[in-house]
């Protein structure tokens, strides 16, 4: 199994969302796609998914996977919780023994891809999955503010310390199309592009803020909504990671 991270150095990017649209992608390429969704505290994947709330087990006792609409595996804190809205207070030894344990302890099935979700920042939880779980990858997300850019370029140093490669960053909410006169409207200012490829990274992909998709995701849809960008974002992940799990297109 693959195994690709998503990071970001601060919340609030739309890391889950680039998360969430990867796993889309890579589906609607024939892959046999999991989600471990490891931002304990800001558990948002199983919405996005539309994943039916409640734990699982299989029948050797293992922790069993929630489904998507089109077969994706999602694995959860939230799908533990009674509501999304119920608050996880816990200790940086906590998290990090429960995303161990969403790992370890669950039932994978057929999974050739692992998206994981990480929580944001640099601090114990990140480096529990760099460390424990050691992805092959890292995908980091920002957006084109500069001081975003500079707190993203952190998992760029993070990831060269812990040894996890960095296949490039990702510039979210880049511009809106406007829907009447089709300009393009910079909402956050110019590409940070030049700044995130600084010391050699790559920029894979600058992906517009689009309403249809924010609905979308908020109604639990978005594996139904068109995600324009995300192609040559999931073509760069996949190139870069290997072919063995690749299935026939």
């Amino acid at each position: 199994m693959k195994r690709i991270a998503v990071m970001s150095g601060k919340g609030g990017v739309g890391k889950s969302f680039v998360a969430a649209g990867l796993a889309i992608g890579l589906r609607r390429r024939g892959l046999a796609v999991g989600v471990l969704d490891a931002d304990i505290t800001g558990a948002s994947i199983p919405h996005v998914l539309g994943v039916p709330k409640g734990p699982r087990t299989n029948q050797n006792g293992s922790m069993a996977v929630g489904r998507s609409a089109t077969g994706i595996a999602v694995v959860s804190m939230s799908l533990l919780l009674p509501a999304d809205d119920k608050a996880v207070i816990w200790r940086g030894p906590l998290i990090s023994r429960a995303i161990d344990q969403l790992h370890d302890d669950t039932d994978w099935e057929d999974t050739e891809v692992m998206v994981i979700d990480m929580p944001p920042g640099t601090s114990d939880a990140a480096l529990t999955v760099l460390q424990s779980i050691k992805p092959d990858a890292i995908v980091a997300v920002s957006t084109p503010q500069d001081l975003v850019t500079t707190v993203a370029r952190k998992s760029q140093d993070m990831a060269a310390q812990v040894d996890v490669p960095l296949l490039g960053f990702v510039e979210n909410m880049a511009y809106l199309d406007c829907p009447h006169c089709g300009q393009r409207i910079d909402l956050f200012g110019a590409s940070g592009e030049e700044r995130l490829v600084q010391g050699g990274a790559r920029l894979l992909a600058r992906l517009p803020l689009v309403p249809e998709q924010t609905a979308a995701a908020d109604e639990g849809r978005l594996e139904e909504a068109p995600l324009p960008g995300f192609d040559a974002l999931v073509e760069s992940v996949w190139d870069a990671v290997g072919t063995e799990a690749r299935s026939a297109e």
